[in-house]
């Protein structure tokens, strides 16, 4: 996808922190095991970082320039350019944003960017404590963005998912999450959840389904810059981590809190196939 390079003054990002340094090209200091077993209960039996990154803390936010592991400061630029991964999610963040943002404008709906937060090994956010072993995830508390770079070796190797697409994907459909917030869907849903615990675990898929959508309408309004193969990679990337593939048949479907893999699929397929963002709504229609 042929995506125009970051401007920095038009996206927010910041670093989190930890091992000192972004890992790019190889694996940081995870080893691919453990970081997979991890993906799994991310993906499929709803450890996600809401519920398993820890105790809440304060993390600082808003800052125009992140300190390094040496202490030093890195501006937006120098952090989108530690490696070919960021400068991907930086240009992807800068085209979610100047995508979304007239939507919002158009339903009458305050839109504010989300915050990137690149870390290495280990971060703090508004909803806890994180290692890279959670994958990237979205805080609605602080409305961040945090991505461990490495997680993309991991996601090709183990996955099967590659591809510029894939990692696409990725951050888009966190921002699907950030479009929820903004929406107030994550709140009714999150209500509905707790007014019925049982269908908790289906309305969490619910909810990831329509994230799913989400990237999908924002590579369809972009598909001028799609190239030959993308369609696939996105494809292959949703089938990876579906909860049926992911549990490799030891989990049960009433366990399942993403989709599986043709739930996916379709709905990242729905929201490339229509220019109209209001497709995505099917899925978290709860009434």
């Amino acid at each position: 996808m042929r995506l125009n390079r970051f401007d920095p003054s038009s996206i927010n990002v910041r670093g989190g922190g930890g091992g000192g340094g972004f890992p790019g090209g190889t694996g940081g200091g995870i080893g691919c095991g453990t970081l997979v077993i991890a993906a799994i209960a991310y993906f499929v039996f709803g450890a996600d970082p809401m519920s398993t990154i820890g105790a809440v803390n304060n993390a600082q936010q808003g800052q125009e320039v992140a300190p390094r592991g040496d202490g030093s400061p890195q501006t937006v630029e120098q952090l989108c350019t530690q490696n070919e991964y960021a400068t991907e999610a930086c240009n992807a963040l800068q085209s979610l944003d100047q995508t979304w943002q007239p939507e919002f404008r158009k339903a009458n709906i305050p839109f504010k960017q989300p915050e990137l937060v690149f870390y290495s090994s280990q971060v703090n956010s508004q909803c806890g404590s994180a290692s890279a072993a959670v994958g990237p995830f979205y805080c609605p508390a602080d409305e961040g963005i945090y991505i461990d770079t490495s997680f993309y070796d991991q996601m090709a190797r183990q996955l099967g998912a590659r591809g510029d697409f894939a990692r696409y994907y990725v951050i888009a459909h966190e921002y699907g999450h950030h479009i929820q917030k903004l929406t107030g869907v994550a709140d009714a849903i999150r209500s509905a959840q707790s007014q019925n615990p049982r269908a908790a675990n289906q309305l969490q898929v619910r909810m990831e389904l329509q994230a799913d959508c989400y990237a999908g309408v924002w590579a369809g309004k972009n598909r001028n810059l799609i190239d030959p193969g993308d369609f696939e990679e996105g494809m292959t990337a949703a089938s990876a981590i579906g909860d049926d593939r992911l549990s490799q048949g030891r989990g049960s479907p009433e366990n399942f809190t993403h989709g599986t893999s043709a739930q996916r699929s379709e709905a990242l397929r729905a929201g490339l196939q229509s220019p109209d963002d209001t497709v995505c709504d099917r899925y978290t229609q709860v009434g």
